[in-house]
């Protein structure tokens, strides 16, 4: 594998005073590793940006310190939760005779028949695997074919992937499923929405029959209303006063 070089200088700057250097594009880092010294160094942001696109965690890079060059990898980077900008770098010194553990990123190939003659759904529940080789035998990517999952519950495994494993070790049970077709509908989702449907249409009902005895009891109430009406005229109306005659 190529090994990409990066320039850093050693870092006398430490804890808060690192804003400073950030402020002036450059992200604070250190190189650690087995058996080795750490130490504490400066890159311009700008350039590791550009390297680490091409190599991202898998790939070595040539890092040359004060005149002195360094295998390393990426270990990890934090990022700035707003602005996703470099904070800091962690820099993993390798021995290219000695083995390493690193995690390294499933590529999905191909085009499954099942998802374009929309009989399922492609499940990848596993986007990376760690593996264990010689820094320079990493690879960047493993790619995952899908080209030959046709049917409901077709799926690959870890031992199916496409490694030289007399380099590459992968370091996960080799039954562990990494991509499968899965029903479009599962029963349990028909079960839910069946569930709805019958909720949805006892609200109907219910509705319904409560706007009929509404209507019905509309209809009772108008006799009553009338009557009402009628005594209210007639209780409206003066009394006709009744004479009688004077006896003789």
């Amino acid at each position: 594998m190529e090994q990409v070089p990066l320039t850093a200088q050693k870092r006398n700057v430490l804890g808060r005073k690192v804003k400073t250097l950030r402020r002036e594009g450059i992200i604070p880092a250190h190189v650690f590793g087995h058996k080795i010294t750490t130490i504490h160094v400066q890159v311009k942001n700008s350039d590791f940006s550009k390297v680490f696109e091409k190599v991202g965690e898998t790939g070595i890079i040539n890092l040359a310190v004060d005149g002195s060059k360094k295998p390393v990898l990426v270990r990890n980077v934090q990022l700035h939760p707003v602005t996703s900008e470099h904070l800091h770098i962690d820099f993993y010194q390798v021995n290219l005779t000695e083995k390493v553990k690193v995690n390294v990123p499933i590529e999905i190939v191909g085009e499954a028949p099942a998802v374009e003659k929309k009989i399922g759904l492609l499940l990848t529940p596993v986007s990376e695997v760690e593996i264990e080789a010689l820094p320079a035998d990493i690879p960047e990517k493993i790619a995952l074919d899908v080209s030959k999952l046709e049917n409901i519950g077709d799926e690959i495994k870890i031992k199916d992937l496409a490694v030289d494993r007399n380099k590459v070790t992968i370091l996960h049970d080799a039954e562990l499923v990494v991509a499968q077709i899965g029903e479009l509908v599962t029963k349990e989702m028909e079960a839910v929405e069946a569930e709805i449907e019958a909720e949805q249409a006892e609200v109907v009902a219910q509705a319904a029959e409560g706007e009929e005895k509404v209507g019905e009891a509309e209809v009772a109430e108008v006799p009553e209303a009338e009557g009402a009406e009628k005594a209210e005229e007639t209780a409206g109306e003066p009394e006709e006063e009744v004479k009688s005659e004077p006896k003789k």
